[in-house]
């Protein structure tokens, strides 16, 4: 049995030790025999991060495929820094407003499941930024523009509500990846410009830059290179997001979702980074070339990154070097 009680009869009680500043607390100078004493170590890993679930920022009609009047909540996850526990009363005490990036997570256009890359989005926010994933209507209950409009409401969102989740307004930039890549380009393509909704205009939905990966950006022009699926048929993703109608039947309409249709040369675009890997099966690299090559004949501020070997959003995706290319880009640009 342990013998606790000779401990109590050989020590004094001790009285509660009120410190501001852990990192001045007694230290102990006992080492057991055997006990292996490591020096020197400090947090680097950055920021904590609260997360807030289920964050409402708007109810929308559920669209063309639904009759009536039935409506459905658009949520996000809020992924906020904040200091470590071990900071100093001083540290603790100050006031601060981090930069935000509003991401779009990738879905086909369908639902999407909002967690997916949330390992990702916690490295970022550990750097000491706010990351708002945003949830869109799938594509079953509003077709294009439906998502990139709520893309854009939930960025205003963002702005009015800066105070409650600490964000700095003035310093945003808007991400996603696959289908959510293709909804970033538009939204920060767009801005205050249409197709738009009138929720919380009176905040602008303007980024300071877009960070997409992976995302379609032709869709006519996907089965004209190398792919695992079908992306004109109506029961394609892309078929889906025009209305669920054969993309090649409806140029026009698929027209419409073309990123680059909404750029002109005597119109501010904001900074873009772009990352696709060379062996996605699911989006065409030669999208990003498409997106690419036009941003710079157009003359704006555009970045690629060409992953080798990567494919759709894994072999290559999940690493501190392309997380620093990310930083590096948003220390920048934001």
């Amino acid at each position: 049995m342990f013998e606790y009680k000779k401990i109590m009869n050989e020590r004094e009680l001790q009285a509660p030790i009120p410190t501001p500043d852990p990192a001045k607390f007694p230290h102990s100078d006992e080492v057991p025999e055997g006990c292996k004493v490591i020096d020197g170590l400090k947090d680097d890993w950055g920021y904590y991060v609260d997360i807030h679930t289920d964050v409402v920022y708007a109810e929308r009609s559920r669209g063309f495929a639904y009759t009536g009047q039935e409506k459905m909540s658009l949520k996000m996850i809020i992924l906020e820094p904040r200091v470590h526990f071990g900071a100093s009363e001083e540290e603790q005490k100050v006031e601060r407003k981090w930069p935000c990036v509003a991401y779009i997570q990738g879905s086909a256009f369908h639902e999407q499941w909002m967690w997916n890359n949330i390992s990702r989005h916690i490295r970022l926010a550990e750097k000491g930024y706010v990351v708002a994933i945003i949830q869109y209507r799938p594509s079953e209950v509003a077709p294009f523009p439906a998502q990139m409009q709520d893309a854009k409401t939930a960025i205003r969102f963002l702005k009015k509500n800066a105070e409650e989740y600490h964000i700095d307004v003035e310093h945003m930039a808007v991400a996603g990846d696959s289908s959510g890549g293709h909804t970033a380009l538009m939204a920060g393509f767009t801005g205050d410009s249409t197709p738009d909704t009138d929720l919380y205009n009176e905040y602008s939905a303007k980024v300071n830059c877009i960070v997409d990966c992976y995302g379609p950006t032709v869709f006519s022009l996907m089965n004209y290179y190398e792919s695992s699926q079908n992306h004109y048929h109506p029961d394609s993703p892309e078929g889906y997001e025009i209305g669920h109608k054969n993309v090649l039947e409806n140029l026009e309409l698929a027209a419409e979702t073309i990123p680059m249709n909404y750029l002109s040369e005597d119109k501010t675009t904001p900074p873009t980074l772009i990352i696709h890997g060379s062996r996605d099966m699911l989006v065409p690299f030669n999208q990003s070339c498409q997106l690419y090559n036009y941003m710079k004949k157009m003359g704006k501020d555009v970045t690629f990154y060409k992953l080798n070997d990567a494919n759709h959003g894994c072999l290559g995706f999940d690493n501190d070097t392309v997380l620093g290319i990310v930083l590096e880009f948003l220390k920048e640009n934001i």
